[in-house]
């Protein structure tokens, strides 16, 4: 049997953009991604701190140490440039994984460079 918990995630980050003209997706720095340990065309969970949307989408990788988080295509209209958010991915484990397991949590400043890692 599978469980699913908490894998990584960026805490509190701000969006840069949004940009409804895209085929969907979220543009995430890519030192961003590297810290949590998330990679490109993971499915992520957002939630946005300021208007309380949860959803899913997809990632594409950033430009290195650019604080870009940038919300594309479907996906734009749920946030606004400013918002805050937190972006979760998940992970499946066996129970004998599940003890062992700890998540990754990035925290970032207003500009998305990182602060601390837990």
């Amino acid at each position: 049997m599978l469980q699913e918990f908490l894998f990584s995630k960026i805490h509190r980050a701000t969006v840069t953009d949004a940009n409804l003209n895209y085929v969907g997706s979220i543009t995430i720095d890519e030192t961003l991604m590297e810290a949590s340990k998330i990679k490109e065309w993971q499915k992520v969970e957002i939630l946005d701190v300021n208007n309380g949307e949860r959803f899913q989408t997809y990632i594409i990788k950033g430009t290195p140490n650019s604080g870009c988080i940038c919300l594309n295509g479907a996906a734009a209209r749920k946030v606004q440039p400013g918002d805050k958010v937190i972006i979760v991915s998940y992970v499946q484990l066996t129970p004998d994984e599940i003890d062992k397991h700890k998540p990754t949590v990035v925290m970032v400043d207003e500009k998305n460079k990182i602060t601390e890692i837990h």
